[in-house]
């Protein structure tokens, strides 16, 4: 079991291995689809003039992700009416439509993890030893529970997005994650797809 406090030192990076449970603690941002390509866009790829009030929030992203972790979620928030946020299901979004954006992101901004669920592709394995940064697997089926280590919401960027595509910035204590993909180069999803496929073929070849 590893305790990780947000921003995480790359030596604490560099001691995970895949398989390696983790607790954060810290400062973490959720991010899905349209967070990702705002980022690419407006900022990395520069495709796009952001608008003045999205360089105010780049700006402000930019200390939490250096070194902080970014969150595959799209989450249930209650308090939408009063600005009283507070986060009800928090479970992780499958992460593999964000491998054409990650590892610029991850760069770009020093991001150590990136939570989410079921793994990511090439491109992010090889930035994660580059940065470097793990993948952090979270638990699928238990938003209500995960949700349980959100203590606050500290303000929520980009809620024209909607509330589960919007960059909803959160105190966690003690999220509870695996280490699925580690600054090694080693992949756990990996892994299992190789085993996976010598189970089938020697099924199919009996």
């Amino acid at each position: 079991m590893h305790e990780l406090t947000i921003p995480i030192p790359d030596d604490a990076v560099r001691e995970l291995h895949i398989g390696d449970t983790v607790f954060l603690t810290g400062t973490i941002i959720t991010g899905r689809d349209a967070a990702h390509k705002w980022m690419i866009e407006n900022f990395i790829q520069k495709t796009r003039e952001p608008l003045d009030q999205d360089i105010e929030v780049y700006e402000a992203l930019r200390p939490i992700l250096d070194g902080g972790a970014i969150y595959h979620c799209g989450p249930v928030v209650a308090g939408l009416d009063t600005g009283d946020y507070r986060f009800v299901a928090a479970g992780p979004t499958t992460s593999t439509r964000e491998e054409p954006y990650q590892s610029d992101v991850m760069k770009h901004f020093n991001a150590k993890a990136v939570i989410g669920k079921g793994g990511m592709g090439p491109k992010t394995l090889f930035a994660c030893q580059e940065v470097p940064c793990v993948y952090l697997h979270a638990i699928g089926g238990a938003a209500s529970l995960i949700a349980e280590s959100v203590k606050h919401v500290e303000v929520v960027y980009k809620l024209d997005f909607g509330v589960p595509e919007a960059m909803w910035v959160i105190g966690v204590v003690d999220f509870p994650a695996v280490v699925t993909m580690d600054s090694h180069g080693e992949s756990l999803h990996e892994h299992v797809l190789s085993a996976s496929k010598e189970v089938f073929n020697t099924l199919v070849g009996a």
